[in-house]
């Protein structure tokens, strides 16, 4: 039986799990920061790894307990080393290299952005590959192809805003609350989303990158049109619901329509998301409806599997340990993903395990 504990702090999430045999969730516990960012609009990294150094023991020692273990029950212990913000990832890291040095356990470091891309085989094992992965979040949106368990290449990445980032801008602009994603959600349930026609930022014709700036200046002249005196007041009652639900759908649009290109380019057996933009329903919605993606095997992760979690990290994690890719002591961090994807780490040689 393999135990992996998984410790999240890359962001704005002080996160902790177990995760049994590479797939059972045995605890997943986290902790959102929402609260002290909300008056900024966006994450402050000081108050952030503030918050992760006062909550990480707390929050690993409920994920423990949850799953009914002690340290010295694990098999090996999983923590984001990259990317994220270096203050917050340093938290995480002092915390798992403390319990693999005292419970003499193998270290593995996980690239969060690569966790996310393996949301799917924790989800669902049986997965078939290769499958096409789509990781959308506040930092991050990209179209990854996973060949093998542990192995991904990316198609395609933001080159500028990243699909979450432009929900959140959008939100500001529109009077909304932070995060907007949630917010834009909720706001255009019941609005018209053909009301305002919004642009879809596609690129060149083969391209499989993102761009969300022009929607959000888009939305900027929108509301405010150039040349105009600034509204007193954000927009309000029915306008409002219109322009919440057209920016939303535009935004889905372009992630709908990049995942078909993908699709119909690749040889892709299965599809599955990853991120907080992955817990919209729209989204969700719309990619069930699509005749050329629904044609694959789907895997929408459950909603808290989604935003940035232990469980993940442990599920990647674990991965990795089979694999014999384990991590020195001294493992950095570092605030950049991956390029291209790839899964690269020092193999070690296994070092003995106390029972």
């Amino acid at each position: 039986m393999e135990l992996i504990l998984g410790i999240e702090t890359s962001c704005d999430e002080t996160a902790a799990a177990v995760v049994r045999n590479g797939h059972e969730v045995l605890s997943n516990v986290v902790h959102s920061q929402i609260s002290l960012h909300q008056r900024f609009r966006g994450v402050v990294p000081e108050i952030a790894s503030r918050s992760h150094t006062e909550r990480i023991l707390p929050i690993v020692s409920q994920a423990l307990s949850d799953a009914k273990l002690t340290p010295s029950d694990l098999t090996a212990i999983a923590v984001t080393h990259r990317p994220g913000m270096v203050g917050c990832l340093l938290v995480g890291m002092a915390a798992a290299k403390a319990l693999a040095w005292r419970f003499n356990r193998p270290l593995v470091g996980v690239d969060h952005v690569q966790a996310h891309v393996h949301t799917g085989l924790l989800t669902d094992p049986t997965m078939p590959l290769p499958a096409l992965c789509l990781v959308a979040s506040g930092g991050h949106t990209a179209l990854y192809k996973l060949n093998e368990p542990g192995k991904s290449e990316r198609l395609g990445t933001t080159r500028d805003d990243a699909a979450g980032e432009a929900l959140d801008k959008g939100a500001s602009l529109l009077g909304l609350t932070y995060p907007g994603g949630p917010a834009i959600e909720d706001e255009g349930k019941d609005g018209d989303r053909k009301a305002f026609k919004l642009p879809r930022t596609m690129l060149d014709k083969d391209s499989l990158d993102f761009s969300f700036s022009g929607m959000k200046t888009a939305l900027l002249y929108t509301v405010q049109p150039p040349g105009k005196p600034k509204p007193e007041e954000p927009p309000s009652g029915q306008q409002l619901k219109d322009l919440a639900a057209s920016y939303q759908e535009a935004i889905v649009d372009v992630l709908i329509q990049k995942l078909r290109r993908a699709a119909e380019r690749h040889e892709m057996r299965s599809l599955c998301i990853g991120g907080g933009v992955a817990k919209n329903a729209r989204l969700r919605e719309r990619i069930a409806q699509d005749p050329v993606l629904n044609q694959l095997h789907l895997v929408l992760p459950p909603l808290d599997l989604c935003a940035d979690n232990g469980a993940m990290i442990a599920g990647l994690g674990s991965i990795l340990f089979r694999q014999g890719k384990t991590s020195p002591i001294d493992i950095d961090a570092v605030a950049t993903a991956q390029s291209g994807g790839k899964i690269k780490m020092r193999q070690r040689k296994k070092r003995p395990v106390n029972k």
